[in-house]
């Protein structure tokens, strides 16, 4: 028995997961908590904002795969982590939110102007997996492990814990906290009679593919992924969300979203589905390049809600569980099994690399202006082969996702939620994942950059050495594209641009960052050596092409994310409207609609 605070209580229910380092603003709710937890060696990370926070838990989840912990200050702090916790729920993050409340005895005082008060639990119905409220005391330990339980169980996702600053003052004097695994199911193999079945099924196919999501790599299971496919000797398909390769996998690893990825699904007659929720953009795995052979198709599906199983698709055998058991069960469970690389492998491949070729050659290579495909293959030419991926931004991150110069081993995206702006405090906490010796390059566009660029500061502060390559338009390229698609070349853009004062590179040296500024293309190269030379976070500001940024022609791959969005009688939103031929070129859009 020990006689402990709140704070100190609910530290040690947090570190009992792993867990040491916490993300949130300063504030007196807090303001103990941080300071026993930084004597207790834990990092506190404090962004601009909250919904910064967030996202920079969100990009330290994907480089360690713990669960993360947020804490909220009542009323505004609260308010403004709102649109974080939705973003956690579509990416698949899971944390707990310990959200600050003013005591209950003010709360229920009948009065007009309390500050910073609102009742907080209704905002996040509907987006956490669960809410709870330490009322009293006595309830602290089992509200926290529900927390956890919940976001840890299923499809991972965030939870809710208020604290009242009545309890705050508590003491307890109660036994060490229980480990997770005595409260809570930390392993989860599949039924070994399902992993018969797979076997049987993965032992007589003609035409197996592995399917993998991210899923895969955010829980950290790069080597035995590996480990699963060297044994299967398949082609392996990637879903959107992924543009990491796992080592040693280059020679079969394909987009599906590609040419290449679309023959392998439709010549495959048994899938096997690791880390994805099988969604919209890989057409509910029975649309578009699945339609051929989907009778036939036999799917395997690795998952650990099994709610999700026979959802977007029938399912032959689902294998249910948390993949970091599953896959290594997989694996033991082949170990009979002998098959060899397919013949098609090498066409794949000339399929892959000829359509990647291609591209290289359309994209111009003259200095000025600087064309945003050149940008992409020129600053990701010297990037470390170790580095790690970050990419935000519309037409700007789609060239740098079509021609990286380097395979990288972590990669991420906001692939689920669509959302753009959130590569910066991304890009910030996978940095602080990875320590100081492994760089993060985020190849991000102005408009994205912009959303929280007051995060450079935290960046510096956390001697975090992240490299920015940033795309500069001096608009919402994208958008201008779309009204042009919609509405003729010659139409107004209302507010899709703005002016060409701005030089982030000055930006990042007043936060004291390493700045660059690039109007040329043979500039470009030198840029990104001197960034990472500086060993600080940095800035390139490289000025792209305004006129090619705008327009959907030649963007890579941009038919294919149309395809992506809805099925018959139903496009990006529109109900009832069949997505419209684009005109030709343009890759464009419905007429006068919303959308793309």
């Amino acid at each position: 028995m020990t006689n402990q605070t709140m704070h100190e209580r609910l530290l040690d229910l947090i570190q009992a997961e792993d867990i040491d380092t916490l993300f949130g603003i300063p504030d007196p709710s807090f303001f103990a908590m941080f300071i026993e937890a930084e004597r207790r060696g834990m990092e506190i990370v404090s962004p601009h904002h909250e919904q910064a926070a967030a996202l920079t838990a969100d990009g330290y989840f994907r480089m360690t795969g713990k669960p993360v912990v947020l804490c909220m200050n009542k009323g505004p702090g609260v308010g403004n982590i709102a649109a974080g916790a939705n973003f956690f729920r579509k990416e698949n993050v899971p944390a707990v939110f310990i959200m600050a409340q003013r005591q209950r005895f003010y709360e229920q005082r009948v009065r007009r102007g309390k500050m910073q008060y609102m009742s907080q639990p209704p905002i996040f119905e509907g987006v956490m997996k669960y809410i709870g409220v330490i009322e009293y005391p006595e309830q602290t330990d089992e509200i926290i492990h529900e927390a956890f339980r919940q976001a840890m169980t299923g499809v991972p996702g965030p939870t809710y814990v208020e604290l009242p600053l009545g309890v705050m003052q508590a003491r307890f004097n109660l036994p060490p906290v229980l480990p997770p695994n005595r409260y809570r199911l930390t392993r989860q193999r599949a039924d070994d009679l399902s992993v018969q079945e797979a076997v049987t099924l993965l032992r007589d196919a003609r035409n197996p593919v592995l399917l993998l999501g991210q899923g895969v790599f955010v829980s950290r299971q790069h080597e035995a992924a590996a480990a699963l496919a060297a044994k299967l000797n398949c082609p392996i398909l990637l879903s959107n969300a992924v543009e990491a390769i796992l080592p040693g996998m280059e020679d079969r690893s394909f987009a599906y979203s590609s040419e290449a990825g679309g023959r392998i699904a439709s010549d495959s007659d048994v899938v096997l589905a690791i880390g994805t929720e099988l969604g919209e953009a890989l057409n509910y795995g029975r649309g578009h390049a699945w339609k051929a052979g989907d009778a036939a198709r036999k799917w395997i599906y690795v998952e650990r809600d099994a709610t999700a199983i026979g959802v977007n698709r029938p399912i032959d055998v689902p294998l249910v569980g948390d993949l970091k058991d599953i896959v290594p069960q997989l694996t033991e469970a082949l170990r009979g099994v002998q098959r060899t690389l397919p013949m098609a492998l090498a066409e794949w491949k000339n399929i892959r690399d000829d359509a990647k070729q291609a591209l290289t050659d359309k994209v111009p290579t003259a200095a000025q202006p600087i064309h945003t495909g050149r940008l992409a293959i020129e600053a990701t030419k010297v990037l470390p082969e170790d580095t790690i991926l970050v990419r935000d931004g519309g037409a700007a991150s789609m060239w740098f996702s079509a021609l990286l110069q380097w395979v990288p081993r972590d990669a991420m995206w906001s692939s689920n939620w669509g959302a753009i702006g959130n590569g910066l405090p991304m890009a910030l906490g996978a940095q602080l994942a990875a320590g100081p010796n492994r760089r993060v390059a985020l190849l991000t566009g102005d408009s994205a950059f912009l959303f929280h660029i007051s995060e450079l500061e935290t960046a510096v502060r956390k001697n975090a050495p992240l490299i920015c390559i940033v795309a500069v338009d001096h608009a919402w390229g994208i958008e201008a594209a779309s009204y042009k698609a919609n509405f003729g070349d010659n139409t107004p853009t209302p507010e899709a641009r703005w002016g060409n004062e701005v030089r982030l590179d000055k930006t990042a040296i007043s936060f004291g960052a390493h700045g660059e500024y690039v109007e040329r293309a043979e500039d470009i190269g030198p840029a990104v050596e001197r960034a990472l030379a500086s060993g600080k976070p940095a800035v390139i500001h490289v000025e792209v092409d305004k006129a090619g940024n705008s327009t959907f022609a030649g963007i890579p791959g941009f038919l294919e994310f149309r395809n992506w969005f809805g099925e018959e009688g139903d496009f990006l939103g529109v109900p009832g409207a069949a997505p419209a031929p684009p005109k030709e070129g343009s890759g464009g859009s419905t007429e006068n609609s919303s959308g793309y």
